[in-house]
């Protein structure tokens, strides 16, 4: 995986971080940057984390699978994104304004599943998983702390596109793992 994927994929992973950034700036109103330090540290942290815990999970399945490795990607990437994508449609409540460390905690874990198991495809395609986790922790932080941001200054605009885009991403990205795994690319 290089680079670019790497971006892309991080970038399809923090959009559900994101759409909850989102509905917090919208319920904070007036909002400092506290506020947006909090989101990312929670959600970053989490999205991080997630994918780290997930690639050691796949590393005692790797050599059981190995050969189908790509398929559990591809499986995997778009149930995801499908997933993400259906979501986008559906109307949502939006959380409170409570940024507290149970109701954060818990937002955070539900925003970051699908990093759980985007780690364990990692684990099965032989990603480096540190500087990996890293770079989505970090995306994730931004997106999430601009995302409290643009809640507050434009409302629930951005939400569900963001979802769809963030959804679609994943779902290309295994379509080129399946396609290269089948050496097509």
């Amino acid at each position: 995986m290089n680079g670019l994927e790497l971006l892309l994929l991080a970038l399809g992973l923090s959009m559900d971080a994101f759409a909850v950034s989102v509905c917090k700036g919208l319920s904070l109103g007036s909002i400092c940057w506290k506020h947006m330090a909090l989101a990312g540290l929670w959600f970053g942290g989490f999205q991080a984390l997630m994918p780290t815990a997930g690639y050691y999970l796949g590393t005692f399945f790797t050599d059981i699978i190995t050969s189908y490795n790509y398929w559990i990607a591809f499986a995997l990437l778009t149930l995801i994104g499908g997933n993400m994508i259906k979501e986008s449609f559906e109307a949502e409540d939006c959380p409170d304004a409570n940024m507290a460390a149970p109701a954060m905690f818990a937002l955070a874990v539900a925003t970051s599943i699908d990093a759980l198991a985007v780690g364990v495809t990692f684990a099965f395609m032989n990603v480096s998983i540190i500087p990996a986790a890293l770079s989505i922790g970090c995306v994730t932080f931004a997106c999430s702390a601009v995302g409290v941001k643009a809640g507050s200054l434009f409302g629930l605009k951005y939400k569900s596109k963001a979802e769809r885009v963030g959804g679609a991403v994943l779902i290309l990205i295994g379509l080129k793992i399946l396609l290269e795994g089948l050496q097509i690319l």
